[in-house]
């Protein structure tokens, strides 16, 4: 593991609750195990409309957004939670990296974005970014 690597893992982040949005079940392992480290607190939602009311019930200090998601898409989403807080960290996940995906995600709200599959180092450096602020 290099330097770089494992000084990112060394997060503590243990006063920090992370909402994850995702429905695929490979990708709920990846987050589990990448951010156990960090000792934050990782609630998860597998659709748009269960993010937002988990948002509503929680206090959230940052969002990992998939964009397809069943029942609400997640730049609807993004959307109803900015109404919410809008000084909320969203970071959109998502495979789609076609032209104009990134604008996009922007436009609804997002924070910042992230093309599946997400590496590690760049994960855990963009939580940085809005975590340790």
């Amino acid at each position: 593991m290099s330097d770089n690597l494992s000084n990112a893992l060394n997060q503590n982040w243990e006063d920090k609750n992370i909402l994850v949005v995702e429905d695929v079940d490979t990708n709920k392992i990846f987050f589990d195990a990448a951010l156990r480290r960090t000792k934050a607190k990782i609630l998860w939602a597998k659709d748009g409309q269960e993010a937002i009311d988990m948002f509503k019930e929680n206090h959230i200090d940052l969002v990992l957004m998939d964009l397809q998601l069943p029942v609400m898409d997640g730049y609807t989403a993004t959307r109803e939670i900015k109404k919410i807080n809008p000084d909320v960290p969203i970071i959109a996940q998502t495979a789609h990296v076609m032209s104009g995906e990134r604008e996009k995600c922007l436009e609804a709200g997002c924070n910042d974005y992230l093309a599946k599959p997400i590496r590690l180092q760049i994960l855990i450096d963009t939580l940085s970014k809005y975590l340790n602020a």
